[in-house]
Formats: C-alpha cells, sequence, structure tokens
C-alpha cells in the first residue's frame, strides 16, 4: 500500500492499520506525560531533608548551591556563579564580601537526597554532592523531541508523549512495522540543495524509531545522509540493527548499522557520518531524468539481534 504526502511516498508493512483505533486507544489508556518537577506539598511538617534541600536552593537563579557557597554578613547564602553577577545581597540589600558558609557546606556534605527523577521511576538516592552528576544522566530522565532543525524543538517527555508530539505539533508520519520503502521528492532546487526532513516514526517490536534524511557538505562535496535513531536509551538501541538501501538503473548503495539513541542529537549523528551516506551527483543519478529533481526511493528494515 502507498501513501501520498506533498513531498514524498511511501510504502510500509501494516502502513496506518488501525491507526485511528491506536490514536484513540494511545490517550486512552496510554501514560502521557511531560516531565514535571514535582509539586511542593502542603503540609507544613516538612522532613529535614526537605528542609535543608530548600536551604541549599540559591534565592538568585534557585538551582542547587555547591561548594563554594557564599553568604552575605547578615548570612543569606547564594551560590558562587550568581556571587559574580550581583554585588549585593538579594535579601538584605548588604554589600557582598568573600565569606563562605563552611556550616552549610559541611550539612550539604553529609546530606542524601532521592534523583529528581523520581517520579519518573528512578529509586535511586546519593549524597548531596553525587546527585547532580546522577541526574545528568540518569536513564529516567525525560527525552527532548527528536525533530531536527535550526529551531531545535524544546519540548520534553517520555516516548509515548513525544511520539504524539511529533504526530501532532511537526505532522510526522506514523508507520507501523519493520520494513519501508519510501520515495523522497523535491523538485525545487533550493529544496534538492538543503532536503532536511524527519521521514517518518516506525512503530515495531513494540519500540519507536525515526527515520532522518538530511543534505549537507563532505568537505567540499554536496552528499545526503540517511539514518535511524532509537527512541530509547543507547543499551536498549544496540539490540536492533537496521539496513537502508538506495539504488536505481542496475546500481545500488546499502548501509547496515544499530540506530542511534535519542539521546543523541540529530546533528550529532550527522556529524559524526552514523548512516547511508550518497554523493548529491549519484542520488540526482538514481533519480533519473535531466538530474535536477530529486527522486530518491530509500528502503531497508529494521531487525532484534538475537543475540539480546
Amino acid at each position: 500500500m502507498e501513501d501520498s504526502f506533498v513531498d514524498s511516498l511511501t510504502t510500509s508493512d501494516g502502513i496506518d492499520e488501525g491507526e485511528d483505533t491506536y490514536h484513540r486507544s494511545r490517550r486512552s489508556s496510554h501514560h502521557r506525560r511531560r516531565f514535571l518537577a514535582p509539586a511542593k506539598s502542603n503540609n507544613r511538617a516538612l522532613s529535614p531533608a526537605t528542609t535543608v534541600h530548600e536551604l541549599l536552593e540559591c534565592p538568585v537563579c534557585s538551582k542547587s548551591m555547591f561548594p563554594p557557597i557564599h553568604q552575605c554578613p547578615n548570612g543569606h547564602t547564594l551560590c558562587s556563579i550568581c556571587k559574580l553577577t550581583v554585588n549585593r545581597c538579594p535579601a538584605c540589600r548588604e554589600k557582598l564580601g568573600d565569606i563562605r558558609c563552611l556550616a552549610l557546606e559541611k550539612v550539604a556534605e553529609s546530606l542524601e537526597l532521592p534523583c529528581k527523577y523520581c517520579s519518573l521511576g528512578c529509586m535511586e538516592i546519593f549524597p548531596y554532592y553525587i546527585k547532580l552528576r546522577h541526574e545528568a544522566h540518569c536513564n529516567y530522565r525525560p527525552y527532548t523531541c527528536p525533530y531536527p532543525g535550526s529551531d531545535e524543538c524544546s519540548e520534553v517527555g517520555d516516548v509515548p508523549f513525544l511520539v504524539d508530539h511529533l504526530r501532532e505539533n511537526h505532522k510526522v508520519d506514523l508507520h507501523v512495522g519493520p520494513t519501508f520503502n519510501h520515495l523522497y521528492v523535491k523538485s525545487n532546487r533550493l529544496e534538492v540543495e538543503c532536503a532536511a526532513r524527519m521521514l517518518m516514526v516506525f512503530n515495531c517490536y513494540n519500540k519507536y524509531f525515526c527515520l532522518h534524511f538530511e543534505a549537507f557538505h563532505l568537505g567540499i562535496a554536496p552528499v545526503y545522509i540517511a539514518f535511524l535513531r532509537f527512541m530509547g536509551d543507547a543499551a536498549e538501541a544496540r539490540s536492533f540493527s537496521y539496513r537502508l538501501e538506495v539504488g536505481s538503473n542496475g546500481r545500488k548503495l546499502i548501509w547496515e548499522g544499530t540506530p542511534r539513541s535519542i539521546r543523541d542529537s540529530h546533528q550529532k549523528v550527522k556529524n559524526s557520518h552514523d548512516g547511508l551516506i550518497i554523493q548529491r551527483n549519484m542520488a540526482l543519478f538514481f533519480s533519473g531524468g535531466d538530474r535536477k529533481e530529486l527522486k530518491l526511493r530509500i528502503s531497508g528494515r529494521i531487525w532484534k539481534d538475537n543475540g539480546n
């Protein structure tokens, strides 16, 4: 079965099968959520850990403070970064000196706190000074929107939320099944030279994958790159493989590899050349005709490695 788009045509096994049912059930039965900071409790009986944690929050930037923690002559604290930007205490307006709050630094050393992504499933507890490093790489931290472009989308959330976000806000098509056959069409010269698009999102093996296609320069040579990203973490991405193929007139280019996680931006993947790279002259040759219009058919499949 073949779908029609403004600039592309795609065939996929099971494409759009039960899509309306999928979309309704997704809204009613699947847990959609953005990452939100835990709501503050109205209960006045806060635990000692919560109280100390609030004391360690910089009143200027609202971020956690780490040594050196500074204070004004009246004992109001602020972080070392904000101290560089203000001359007076934000609480009492006293002039700031070079006074360290050693007592609060010692308290912080003895404090253990849960990961801020505990509401998303992380049950780890860390010493205060290790917690921030863990959260920067926590497997439960929310994902950023994988849609490519110069104006990167700032939306964050879990995978089901981002799938709906891609469909509704970026008009990306969802296809069901591990195989695909996509005809990418660009007739405008500028679009031929600057082609960039997320072609589609795949739902297979109960997981989601993003297929990208983009024009760039490899040195001085104009090329295109197609690659797959896994909507999940890198460890799980390594349990899958994929194959991309383009060709015509008895010629064929093939790429096989492991999808990259969406933790890696599309720009990072492109810059590492981790995908099927096609020289523009070759792509136009595959397109036939007068070689001024891009009609590139990209086919492929995704499979789960048996060893995992």
